[in-house]
């Protein structure tokens, strides 16, 4: 059951009439010999799941839990870094901890959190889609919210006309790569160097970095050019067989703009190679830097298909869209034996659906792309001011709520030698170094951009407004300060990550 606000309601002993029977060995320690108590019943009957109790006895027991159970390294690497923190609750863009310390996230949930956390416009969605008993999924019938939400997402990219529906970023991907191939009857996807495009055998295929691959071989028969090589692109399309190139408008990897002009030219020259552009906006997209598509930064460019997630649920459910012209959708679907030629056992189910529509909703009615835009300008104005200020610093780049801090080898000699020595063991530590007492001494959550890369990348909810921004620019400038006077736990912490990465060696 729920509270009238949503919360989960658990059933206290007395609620029922009936005692708690509970053993001299501690509380909650069933006596066998006493008579079975009987469990308090539902609405239609059903035994009531009180995930509000479960989570009280066992929450403290997340990290040993992951350990045994999930991925060991992830708790093993959050306590290496001092990560291994115990957040209790979030609202918007902050995290608060048992104590009630305030945290601020700058990296929403690897972009997942556009809204912030637990927006609630959408969280009503979900109570209510809920309460509706829909007759979801039956896979045999039409349902309204599917088709309500394609045609809002489709009102932000006219010149698209159809979509399709699954789970996740790297689903969208799959998709994208499978109606290209099809549609232009070419094998062949061109990807760019230092691309992410998701995890997924198709979507690793046009992956740009080689350590994400790493022992999954043979994949798909893709190539990577550099980002804003045009030579290169004709090049490869002069062969004949390429269906498509995918590609981020602004690169996740390092926080990499496409060069002014080249999505355009790209896309002229796709086309007359009969070849499609496919926009990658899993993590551009949706206002995060500062239109409601990355691509829209650019005057002309019309890609053929966009891959859309992340944030389009608010956070809340998985979801992802893959919106292309109507005719790639028509030959992929070219007749009634084809009608499931392509699908998702959960995709376009209705609490996805009623996200989604209740996210565009407070996009359009709270104005959040024009807040990313706006407090995203002064966020990397007032970072890029610094750039003088600190010879570590060596640029401040991105759009929107998406923004890139890179450090760079320092001119005098003492920084310069603890730059190389951090250089030597590991390539990416000093990012590292600052990312970690951003969050011990400064509470505020960020990232390193990818693995061996001195980047910062900054994507907070598109709800950051500009007390966060004084907060960030402020524990910033003091952990800058700290690396630049060359002593303190920053350059202790940073041996012992020398340590660690020689020892991994």
């Amino acid at each position: 059951m729920t509270s009238s606000d949503g919360r989960a309601q658990g059933t206290a002993a007395g609620e029922t009439g009936e005692p708690a029977t509970v053993s001299e060995a501690g509380a909650g320690t069933a006596d066998p010999q006493a008579p079975a108590v009987p469990q308090p019943a539902g609405e239609h009957g059903h035994k009531e799941f009180d995930l509000a109790t479960l989570l009280a006895e066992r929450g403290g027991e997340r990290y040993e839990l992951y350990t045994k159970h999930l991925n060991h390294q992830l708790p093993r690497m959050l306590h290496t870094i001092g990560f291994d923190k115990f957040y209790e609750r979030a609202e918007g863009a902050h995290f608060w901890d048992a104590d009630g310390n305030d945290y601020l996230d700058m990296l929403a949930g690897f972009g997942v959190m556009g809204l912030g956390r637990h927006h609630p416009v959408v969280r009503k969605a979900l109570h209510d889609v809920l309460d509706a008993g829909l007759p979801d999924l039956t896979r045999f019938d039409c349902q309204p919210l599917p088709g309500l939400l394609a045609e809002k997402l489709l009102a932000h990219s006219p010149h698209l006309d159809r979509v399709f529906f699954g789970n996740s970023g790297t689903e969208a991907v799959e998709t994208a790569l499978k109606f290209a191939r099809y549609a232009t009857g070419r094998p062949r996807v061109l990807y760019c160097t230092h691309s992410f495009h998701g995890l997924t055998t198709g979507s690793l295929s046009v992956n740009g970095e080689a350590g994400f691959q790493d022992g999954f071989a043979p994949l798909l028969p893709d190539t990577a050019i550099p980002l804003g090589d045009l030579d290169a692109l004709a090049a490869e399309l002069r062969k004949g067989d390429v269906a498509a190139l995918i590609v981020e408008p602004i690169q996740g990897h390092g926080v990499h703009i496409c060069p002014p002009g080249w999505l355009a030219a790209a896309q002229e020259l796709l086309h007359r190679h009969k070849a499609l552009l496919i926009c990658d906006e899993v993590q551009t997209g949706l206002g995060r830097t500062g239109d409601f598509y990355a691509y829209q930064h650019e005057e002309g460019v019309e890609p053929d298909l966009v891959t859309v997630s992340k944030a389009l649920s608010g956070g809340y459910v998985p979801v992802s869209a893959t919106l292309g012209k109507d005719w790639i959708f028509k030959k992929v679907y070219s007749s009634m034996d084809r009608v499931l030629v392509h699908s998702a056992s959960f995709g376009s189910n209705a609490q996805a659906m009623a996200a989604g529509l209740a996210t565009l909703s407070v996009m359009e009615d709270e104005g959040i792309v024009a807040n990313s835009r706006r407090v995203g300008d002064l966020l990397r104005t007032r970072l890029a001011a610094l750039v003088d200020r600190y010879e570590l610093l060596k640029d401040v780049r991105g759009r929107g709520l998406m923004v890139g801090i890179e450090f760079g080898r320092p001119k005098s000699l003492g920084l310069r030698g603890r730059w190389t020595m951090l250089q030597a063991a590991r390539k990416g530590l000093f990012a590292q170094m600052v990312v970690v007492p951003l969050l011990q001494k400064h509470r505020i959550l960020t990232q390193v951009s990818g693995d061996h890369l001195e980047v910062i990348k900054l994507i907070p909810p598109l709800v950051v407004d500009e007390a966060d921004v004084d907060r960030f620019v402020a524990a910033f400038t003091d952990v800058m300060d700290e690396a630049h006077n060359g002593g303190g736990l920053m350059w202790d912490f940073g041996k012992t990550l020398v340590k660690q990465a020689i020892a991994a060696r």
